[in-house]
């Protein structure tokens, strides 16, 4: 989700983004109306990858995010209104997340204020989400990820394979990885462009899951890295993207504006008092202190 905030008068716009649905799904309405009636005069503009709502779905885990990531930011920079606002705000639903902080580092414009993520696959995902019994298709894409996630087809149309990032083979994910080692700058050539962008946020509150079991590792949420073998869990603050600063998020946090947050229960299962507190403290209260 995405908001923006005008320094003349109240008026926000919002965007959301949410894993495997498409931008006419009932959920996000709903979130949409919650926002409007918690902090009032909102504007709520859902990004979409297709105007017809069923390939919009599809986009969600077919397609290439660099793709993808440009199509948006071509999209909110050309926006009669968004592109006008001096700042928006953004929140991000699962692997939407990732997604609005990869339009943050690379385009920014209309620049990102605060940027709000819930069960967000910042540092990757070492499974791939498992399927109903019955679910075929879903059965198939899975087998294909399983069986060659580094290869050309998997990085560049299926969506789950480009933030996938298996700790035990780290040579062949900064080779072959099309979207997430960029934007997390994990090779050796840094692109400053995207620390820059990310320092220019005003907070960067990232929520995990408590009880997740989707996203593995649920970890993944706070850019911890969990061994696969041991379990053992190595906090943000104890590796070099941090330490090196390599996205700006040691900056933020020194400037205490990055936040640790635990949503109770699974994977998206999200109660409108966790929403509320989220509206009222990212984008209610920050907006309305810059605009008396």
């Amino acid at each position: 989700m995405v908001s923006a905030t005008s320094m003349s008068s109240s008026f926000q716009l919002i965007v959301i983004i949410l894993i495997r649905y498409s931008y006419k799904a009932e959920g996000l309405q709903s979130i949409g109306e919650l926002l409007n009636h918690t902090i009032g005069n909102t504007t709520t503009y859902y990004i979409r990858l297709d105007d017809d709502p069923s390939a919009d779905r599809t986009a969600t885990f077919l397609g290439d995010v660099t793709l993808q990531i440009q199509k948006v930011c071509d999209d909110l920079g050309s926006h009669p209104i968004l592109s006008k606002a001096p700042a928006i705000n953004a929140l991000g639903f699962s692997q939407g997340g990732q997604f609005l902080r990869a339009y943050v580092e690379r385009c920014n414009n209309p620049r990102v204020e605060n940027l709000v993520t819930f069960g967000s696959q910042h540092n990757g995902i070492s499974e791939f989400q498992e399927c109903a019994t019955n679910d075929w298709l879903c059965q198939t894409w899975r087998g294909v990820l399983k069986g060659n996630a580094w290869g050309s087809f998997s990085q560049s149309r299926l969506v789950p394979a480009q933030y996938y990032r298996d700790p035990e083979d780290l040579h062949s994910y900064l080779e072959f990885s099309n979207f997430l080692a960029d934007i997390n700058n994990e090779r050796k050539v840094k692109n400053d462009t995207y620390k820059e962008n990310m320092k220019k946020l005003g907070r960067f509150a990232m929520f995990m899951f408590a009880d997740d079991t989707t996203v593995v590792p649920k970890e993944s949420a706070f850019f911890s890295e969990v061994n696969t073998t041991s379990d053992e869990v190595r906090k943000l603050q104890d590796r070099d993207i941090y330490r090196e600063d390599w996205i700006g998020l040691r900056f933020l946090d020194e400037e205490r504006k990055l936040e640790f947050r635990l949503a109770e229960g699974g994977h998206m299962q999200l109660s409108d008092s966790t929403l509320t507190d989220a509206f009222n403290r990212y984008f209610k209260s920050r907006s309305r202190a810059r605009l008396d």
